[in-house]
């Protein structure tokens, strides 16, 4: 996952494209960009680690001008590093503009070889770069009765021929000299929001981030929309129709995003809620435990709708250590490793002579939940069983969430029992995929649950 924010026609746009990157942190940790423009020239600083580490005082104050896009990165495609940070800065035939991209391309490789062998050259390796040379090669394109508004008949064509040949997901911002332009897929995988004040227009992974800026959150860019805000207004086109199908992720809602942010057209905080509750009900006379505890932070919010729910009382028999960041996203095993040992410690009170239900969001590889499991062990449980508000996660994503290969996912390598010895709990529960589609507004054909189910809403090569 990754986190992207855009600030138009507003003093100071990088300072706010800082902030909103900030906001954004937990959406990527290895690298952060900003760039901007004052109408005639580009600025750019992108380097690796944290928003507050990477981007200095005097780095904010040499991104000059009024408009600015960032970007804060970890990687699903693309080497581990700073050499794939965002935004890319390119000079093309089309013009001068930069991009940022949160999402997965699935026929990145394809478009890849195709441009290189028509003469393209390559810098990084991410899949992003793909957008910036389809661009550049487009002799372009508008759909029939597609009007276009003078201001974009220069250069949207070229976006929206660049647009049609791309598969998979992508929510992406544009800074040109003179406008911002959002652009979300077709199935609408990733969120985009809209945010304004007054005369100033934001976008943001996640509305969240407006908050911190002081704007009012708008809507939601929808899928398949592509928008131009420049000094004439806003506008909007749907250059591919609009599609029955949609492929939200339904993994933003489980884990990624903020439990503040309003997404997909709901609060993510009562969508866990919701989680917490389906999985109470599920599990109705069969689970005997005297207190549940949620992993922090990911858990805490379904642990509150199971505990009110079921009636079980809730404790905080784990306390996180904040300066450690998401092990999840941790681009090596090893690191995770280290890490879940560092930012968990438990409550020896909440623990000691209890059977205790643990509840996370989610169990990917099971290396977080086997230690958990020791450790609350070592802190005196008697019992130690683990609640997972969503099911078995069994298939690779192609769409942007950095579960690449099927032998890393432990529910594709066990059944739940086989699950529950390697994790060393007395029991195990999943939601079902059923209990979670409960949970969200929409149902099956609004949701990407491939995770889960293996039902890829477009082509994917499994090989």
């Amino acid at each position: 996952m990754c986190g992207i924010f855009g600030a138009f026609n507003v003093e100071n746009a990088s300072l706010y494209t800082y902030w909103g990157l900030y906001t954004l942190q937990h959406r990527g940790q290895e690298s952060a960009g900003i760039c901007s423009t004052d109408g005639e020239n580009f600025y750019l600083v992108k380097k690796q680690g944290l928003v507050l580490e990477a981007l200095r005082k005097e780095d904010l104050e040499s991104l000059k001008g009024n408009a600015a896009i960032g970007h804060v990165r970890y990687s699903t495609a693309g080497d581990i590093g700073g050499t794939n940070a965002q935004p890319i800065l390119a000079k093309t035939s089309k013009g001068e503009f930069a991009i940022a991209h949160n999402g997965n391309l699935t026929n990145y490789k394809i478009l890849r070889k195709e441009l290189s062998d028509g003469g393209a050259v390559f810098k990084y390796t991410s899949d992003t770069e793909v957008f910036v040379h389809l661009i550049d090669v487009s002799e372009g394109w508008v759909p029939e009765g597609l009007s276009l508004h003078p201001n974009d008949r220069e250069f949207l064509p070229h976006l929206f021929d660049a647009l049609r040949k791309v598969e998979g997901a992508y929510s992406i911002l544009l800074l040109l000299k003179d406008k911002i332009i959002a652009a979300r897929d077709p199935l609408g995988f990733r969120p985009l929001e809209i945010g304004r004040h007054g005369e100033s227009w934001f976008f943001s992974s996640e509305s969240v981030a407006f908050d911190i800026v002081g704007a009012e959150f708008k809507r939601e860019l929808k899928p398949g929309e592509v928008l131009v805000v420049d000094r004439d207004g806003i506008r909007s086109y749907f250059p591919f129709g609009d599609r029955e199908r949609k492929a939200f992720c339904i993994f933003e809602f489980i884990y990624f995003a903020r439990p503040d942010s309003y997404i997909f057209g709901d609060w993510v905080y009562e969508v866990r809620k919701r989680l917490g509750r389906e999985l109470a009900r599920e599990l109705k006379g069969k689970l005997d435990v005297d207190v549940v505890i949620p992993v922090p932070d990911s858990g805490i919010v379904p642990t509150i709708g199971f505990s009110e729910e079921s009636g079980i009382p809730m404790e905080l028999g784990l306390i996180r250590n904040h300066y450690v960041g998401r092990s999840f996203i941790e681009p090596t095993q090893e690191l995770r490793d280290l890490k879940v040992l560092m930012k968990l410690s438990p409550v020896k009170p909440v623990l000691n002579g209890k059977r205790v239900a643990i509840i996370d969001d989610s169990l990917v590889r099971g290396t977080t939940s086997r230690r958990i499991v020791k450790m609350l062990r070592r802190a005196g449980a008697k019992e130690v069983h683990v609640l997972i508000a969503s099911p078995p996660v069994k298939f690779p994503c192609f769409y942007g969430i950095d579960i690449p290969t099927r032998e890393e996912l432990i529910a594709n390598r066990y059944d739940i029992e086989g699950i529950r010895e390697q994790i060393g709990a007395d029991g195990l529960h999943y939601l079902s995929v059923e209990g979670m589609l409960r949970a969200v507004k929409g149902g099956a054909k609004t949701y990407c649950t491939a995770c889960f189910t293996g039902d890829y809403p477009t082509e994917v090569d499994l090989t």
